[in-house]
């Protein structure tokens, strides 16, 4: 982005004089004034601790200018300040006003579990006939979304929009934001089920996405999901699906797994051979999605495969790493819920004979009540034939680990640790790790193994 004050003032509807710094410019957004960029427009939050605390700091970084909460005591300096009602009211209808000036085209994607797999790949799909820009990292809330939005350049043709959520309104108010020409639902799990409490709720809410979607848009969904088959009939614009089942839109017709990739085939182009450089048969249902997406933006089939083929993921999510012992490293350390292990443990399952396969799992948080009943049904998924050592971290996991006892499953290859003992397991994992061994690690990114996974890695 690139905008003088006096556009940005208008778009939040500032309420003081800025004419002394109309002409001063902005690039960029920032909400953390130890990460911003030279002319960057901060926006002081509340958090655990008050944004408007660090606006000096972020001037002293770098920043060109800042918002300025009119609840706050204006203070006596000439540095550019725009006040607002609200901050964070201010940044969304920024990111607004922005985005209609861009006027791209627009994807919005959500889902309990593939959301992100999903974003990379409709991005890269799209990027091969179009200028895009995605969502970073995990920019997919009420923050990220809008400065996904100012993060785009001039020339940006579609932007990518990831949308999280954990309460009734939230979605609906993302949407309503980005107005998407196509909605994408990759599927209803458990994920926030601790906040709604049943799948019904949840695909309620993730119904959400289609509220802004805009009159003449497509909705893409999951038609394997019933829950959402009865709900999409409601939805009055075009609508898409994908799955495994032969009533979809868009199903495949063959999936083989190597060790390091899926080749596929699909209905609507049966001759052609699909690649994902990513293990696990859930993905293929993330790239049909993408695929449906490219096919609505006249995408042709080649150009899928090649943005398939070259998909770059964002970190962390089903990524292979070499470890420092010469073992590979599956890493899904960012999300955990009981359909994204199950999943992940019956494609290790499936993976060619190799070494030892050994498993790492931390607490799958926002589990609520069901907590304990869903960890301790993970044990229906281990086995030692399959899975030769299991190291499992965090209170919730406690349940499984007992399970695991009480079905038999050896003690001596079984390993529990409280979440303040990672420096023990990452002691224990690098004295247990043979070169040919595969080592899974996958928890909800509250328990941090990534810090494990770094120790593991490190040369």
């Amino acid at each position: 982005m690139k905008m003088q004050i006096a556009e940005i003032a208008k778009a939040v509807h500032a309420e003081n004089d800025i004419s002394r710094w109309a002409n001063v410019e902005v690039s960029s957004v920032a909400f953390d004034s130890r990460h911003l960029d030279q002319g960057a427009l901060f926006v002081p939050l509340k958090g655990e601790r008050d944004g408007h605390e660090f606006v000096n700091s972020a001037f002293e970084n770098g920043a060109s200018a800042t918002l300025w909460g009119d609840d706050h005591e204006y203070p006596d300096d000439d540095r550019p300040r725009i006040v607002v009602a609200d901050p964070l009211a201010a940044l969304q209808a920024l990111g607004k006003y922005y985005l209609h000036k861009i006027n791209p085209i627009v994807v919005a994607v959500s889902g309990s579990n593939g959301k992100t797999t999903t974003k990379d790949m409709v991005a890269s799909i799209l990027n091969t006939q179009f200028n895009v820009t995605k969502t970073h990292a995990n920019f997919n809330n009420e923050i990220g979304v809008p400065v996904t939005l100012l993060n785009m350049g001039s020339n940006t043709e579609a932007v990518v929009v990831e949308m999280g959520m954990a309460r009734f309104g939230q979605l609906d108010a993302l949407s309503k934001l980005v107005t998407p020409d196509i909605a994408v639902l990759t599927m209803i799990g458990e994920a926030h089920i601790e906040f709604f409490g049943t799948r019904d709720r949840i695909a309620d809410a993730k119904m959400e996405i289609t509220h802004g979607l805009s009159e003449d848009g497509t909705f893409i969904y999951n038609g394997d999901e019933p829950l959402l088959r009865t709900r999409a009939e409601k939805v009055k614009q075009e609508k898409r699906t994908f799955g495994r089942e032969l009533n979809n839109d868009l199903y495949a017709t063959s999936v083989n797994q190597s060790e390091d990739h899926i080749d596929f085939y699909v209905n609507q182009w049966p001759d052609m051979t699909f690649t994902i450089p990513m293990i696990g048969e859930y993905n293929v249902n993330n790239a049909m999605a993408a695929m449906l997406v490219g096919k609505q933006l006249h995408v042709t089939p080649e150009h899928m495969q090649q943005g398939l083929a070259h998909v770059q993921l964002t970190e962390n999510r089903s990524e292979w790493l070499q470890g420092s012992q010469g073992e590979k490293i599956l890493s899904d350390v960012y999300n955990s819920n009981p359909t994204a292990v199950r999943e992940v443990l019956t494609t290790l399952n499936e993976l060619p004979d190799q070494g030892r396969r050994l498993i790492v799992l931390g607490d799958m948080l926002e589990l609520g009540k069901a907590s304990p009943e869903l960890h301790a049904s993970l044990a229906n998924s281990i086995d030692d034939d399959h899975f030769q050592e299991v190291y499992l971290v965090g209170p919730q996991m406690k349940v499984l680990y007992d399970q695991l006892q009480e079905d038999g499953y050896p003690v001596d290859h079984l390993h529990y640790y409280q979440t303040n003992e990672k420096d023990q397991l990452t002691a224990d994992l690098k004295a247990a790790v043979k070169p040919g061994d595969i080592l899974m690690l996958k928890a909800s990114h509250g328990i941090h193994l990534e810090t494990v996974l770094t120790q593991l890695t490190a040369k």
